[in-house]
């Protein structure tokens, strides 16, 4: 990304990072290959330890204006979504190699399920981090 400073990141790219999920796990779970589930789970690794995602960083590639000039996404929130996915990512690629067939199915199922919701404009990630954050602020003025 151009804007690595910023606290922002284009809507577009944020789209394709879900595309790219979504389309992962569908893949990964109609064909059989769940080592396809390392493709998102990786790029989704690097970009939390780095701020350099691949996807992002590919995506970014065909935008045709400046970064700016897009709809902006929080940074912060995404960063939360994306543990989350990652999170289940891994969780469900060791169900799936440890013989757990039912825990892979399940995460990696949570998985699409959020990205697609996502696509369709509900962040299930969003809302979990908003109930969180409101959980913490009754407990900090309950004292």
């Amino acid at each position: 990304m151009k804007n690595t400073a910023s606290n922002t990141i284009p809507k577009p790219l944020v789209t394709s990072n879900q595309w790219f999920i979504l389309l992962s796990v569908v893949i990964s779970l109609i064909s059989g290959l769940y080592f396809i589930l390392l493709l998102p789970l990786l790029a989704g690794i690097i970009g939390l330890l780095t701020g350099y995602n691949p996807v992002l960083k590919l995506a970014g590639k065909f935008l045709s204006k400046p970064y700016s000039s897009y709809p902006q996404e929080d940074k912060a929130q995404l960063q939360f979504n994306q543990t989350i996915a990652v999170s289940c990512l891994a969780l469900s690629l060791i169900g799936f190699y440890a013989g757990i067939t039912a825990l892979g199915y399940i995460f990696s199922i949570m998985v699409a399920v959020a990205s697609g919701v996502a696509l369709l404009g509900f962040c299930v990630g969003c809302f979990i981090r908003f109930q969180w954050q409101q959980y913490q602020y009754r407990k900090h003025t309950a004292k």
